[in-house]
């Protein structure tokens, strides 16, 4: 299934990934929060996994990268004839999506992200041949790639890992009732998750945080009995045992009777 040529998905999902510029906004201020990044990709995939039940993140990952590295590519081509003085030559996008990914224009940057991808992709396992070992085995593309035997091997990144064998990805899509409920869901999804990225955190959450981040610096020994002592903490506060008395002590002597 090309899913690339769906034009009811690939229009929400759009407009859904447009609605989430932390994974497109360069300068947007959770652009590097991954813990942020991570929650817009679950919104994002959830809208996938309707269409394409066997679907996983480096799909996502992969059709992201596809969409802005061949907008990047069309922006150019079209500027690059502008520039020429050409008045006769038009040049058309091959993409119909094209004008959708017009927040995009500008949105790039040197470093590789999450949703870089190469502008060679793999060729499928079934049309590669043997005779023909090196470059040409590789194939320009002016679309981002997703069929079976792309999404099989290629990883959104800078680099591929050539040797390593994936199991293919078999695209199923569904039909019926949950394909004509997919744009409500979509919907119903992105203000609920609208909702829950822009709450702010609560004292609490911040301080679990700290307590997070500290623990990870600590040696698995030290980590098990730091988790002991403050589920200790916690159970005596439950119980209101806490006073301004309550210290941690290290005893020279075994533990008291219960």
């Amino acid at each position: 299934m090309d899913i690339l040529n769906d034009t009811d998905f690939m229009a929400i999902f759009i407009d859904m990934f447009r609605e989430l510029p932390c994974l497109w906004e360069i300068n947007h201020p959770h652009y590097k929060n991954q813990t942020k990044r991570k929650a817009a990709l679950d919104q994002l995939f959830e809208i996938v996994k309707q269409v394409i039940p066997t679907a996983d993140m480096t799909y996502l990952k992969i059709l992201i990268g596809g969409l802005r590295s061949t907008y990047v590519r069309e922006r150019q081509k079209v500027q690059d004839l502008q520039r020429s003085g050409a008045a006769d030559d038009i040049y058309v996008p091959s993409m119909w999506y094209y004008d959708r990914l017009y927040f995009l224009a500008g949105q790039t940057e040197p470093r590789s992200s999450l949703s870089s991808l190469p502008s060679t992709l793999p060729s499928p396992p079934a049309e590669a041949s043997d005779d023909q070992p090196g470059p040409s085995r590789q194939q320009h593309v002016e679309e981002p790639s997703l069929s079976q035997g792309s999404l099989s091997q290629e990883v959104a990144g800078p680099s591929r890992l050539p040797d390593m064998q994936v199991p293919p990805l078999h695209l199923q899509r569904e039909s019926g009732r949950k394909r004509s409920n997919l744009k409500e869901a979509a919907i119903g999804l992105f203000w609920k998750a609208t909702e829950a990225l822009g709450a702010p955190h609560t004292v609490e959450e911040d301080f679990a945080g700290i307590i997070a981040c500290k623990m990870q610096w600590m040696e698995e020994g030290q980590q098990l009995m730091c988790e002991s002592l403050i589920l200790e903490a916690l159970n005596k506060g439950l119980r209101g045992q806490i006073t301004s008395d309550t210290h941690i002590c290290d005893l020279t002597h075994g533990p008291p009777p219960p």
